[in-house]
């Protein structure tokens, strides 16, 4: 079964999309090519307890194993040293990119405090998205009582658009709240 976003973007976004911008052919067309998860473990320098418990609940959110990045070089002003684990990230594709864009764009964002949308702004220049959450308890997978400690994390949206504005319209239409 095709998850709930994909059939969205066959049946409702490539229609508005070929109408806006007059796509001729089906390659030109704007799709999300992967949705990159970034956690920092600033404390798994002193524990690595920390480390696996951010790994534990990034899978979790992300619903498949992640992969623990390590710091290329040594900084005294941080303690950390080369080679040392600093963070998780995963890197979502297909039906599990598009499951995650759901539970993100459904459930997670308006479970946020105080949200008012996310910014219009914060795209690269040539069609990715990131956006930034200060709390991985948002997600239902996550269990607040299981939680040792509160994290943020970095979702970059990456699109084969060639425009900010061919992304932002491509978003739109998978409903992403932005401020207006």
């Amino acid at each position: 079964m095709k998850p709930r976003y994909k059939e969205l973007y066959d049946s409702e976004i490539i229609p508005a999309l070929d109408k806006k911008f007059g796509y001729k052919n089906p390659h030109q067309r704007p799709q999300i090519t992967k949705i990159v998860i970034n956690m920092g473990v600033g404390e798994a320098t002193q524990d690595r307890k920390h480390m696996e418990n951010a790994t534990n609940d990034l899978a979790l959110i992300a619903g498949q194993k992640p992969v623990v990045t390590k710091a290329r070089q040594s900084n005294a002003s941080f303690k950390i040293r080369d080679g040392q684990a600093i963070g998780t990230k995963v890197t979502l594709r297909r039906e599990k990119m598009y499951e995650f864009l759901d539970r993100l764009i459904t459930i997670a964002l308006p479970r946020v405090r105080d949200f008012r949308g996310v910014k219009p702004k914060a795209f690269d220049g040539r069609g990715n998205y990131a956006l930034g959450l200060t709390e991985h308890i948002v997600f239902p997978e996550i269990e607040y009582d299981k939680v040792d400690k509160i994290r943020g994390m970095d979702i970059v949206i990456c699109t084969s658009a060639k425009t900010d504005e061919e992304a932002k319209e491509l978003l739109r239409g998978f409903k992403m709240p932005f401020k207006s």
